[in-house]
């Protein structure tokens, strides 16, 4: 499996990294995207897909400013970016997006760097990875001016509603990336709107160490625990595990576009080597 959205670069795993990344592979993960919210942090999580560990997934990143950080962004947001994307590790703009539930940023601001992040990414053919927090009318309003038909992206964390899975998927061809809050007891709206689209649309992620699915709430949320949501869905879909499991990888492959998806491509390089697993990337 592929976990598609984890801050394994984080200083919640200093002290452990290693072994972390030993057991999703030992889970049955081959790869991690390490997502970054803002030039520092993005930069964290390249260099950690670069330095690798062995017995470990695959690593990949991603670039992006977080609409909390939207404030914040540098104004050669789009030099970052693009310099960001020229890395082979590097493999979607995220995550992006807005976020009216804290309103860290002004909502004009967010929307004005969502907009921004948008137009860098299509120039450098770069997938996104979309944040959207209550903010369902102004994003797909966004989307509409900015993102060209067809375009790939995905929607992370979904926990919206049938209308909201329904509107992402039909009129935007956006996946849906499920993570841990699928299982939680008071999660039935999600589950409608998951029943409503079907698998055909979905890829799985923990956004750890936050969100971490049952049987481990109350504990740091790790990469491993992908497998835990997959077959949770799995169950509420009627789905056997190995063929849901199987085809949202392929899924989430074809979208990072990663090395063996499309013919002609070659492995990424790495800049520092692999490093031994007693190693780590702070």
């Amino acid at each position: 499996m592929i976990d598609t959205h984890a801050h394994v670069h984080g200083a919640e795993y200093d002290h452990d990294r290693a072994e972390v990344l030993r057991r999703a592979r030992a889970a049955g993960l081959d790869t991690i995207v390490a997502i970054g919210c803002d030039p520092a942090d993005s930069l964290a999580a390249i260099a950690l897909a670069h330095a690798q560990f062995d017995g470990a997934p695959e690593l990949y990143a991603t670039f992006g400013i977080h609409p909390h950080e939207a404030k914040t962004a540098p104004d050669d947001l789009e030099r970052l970016l693009s310099e960001a994307c020229a890395d082979p590790r590097v493999v979607a703009v995220g995550e992006i997006g807005l976020d009216y539930h804290y309103d860290h940023s002004p909502r004009p601001v967010q929307q004005e760097i969502l907009r921004r992040q948008i137009r860098a990414a299509v120039s450098a053919g770069k997938p996104l990875v979309f944040h959207q927090r209550e903010a369902e009318d102004d994003f797909a309003r966004i989307l509409r001016e900015e993102l060209p038909h067809g375009y790939p992206g995905l929607v992370h964390c979904f926990t919206g509603d049938v209308e909201d899975a329904r509107r992402w998927t039909a009129e935007f061809g956006l996946l849906l990336a499920i993570g841990g809050a699928i299982t939680f007891k008071s999660a039935t709206q999600i589950r409608e709107a998951v029943r409503s689209v079907g698998h055909e649309h979905l890829v799985f992620e923990t956004d750890c160490p936050y969100l971490t699915p049952v049987p481990h709430r109350g504990q740091r949320n790790e990469p491993a625990y992908v497998v835990e949501t997959a077959t949770f869905v799995a169950n509420l879909l009627n789905v056997p595990f190995d063929q849901l499991a199987a085809e949202s990888s392929a899924r989430a492959r074809t979208f990072f576009r990663l090395p063996g998806v499309f013919p002609g491509d070659e492995g990424p390089r790495t800049g520092a080597g692999r490093t031994s697993a007693a190693g780590g990337v702070n």
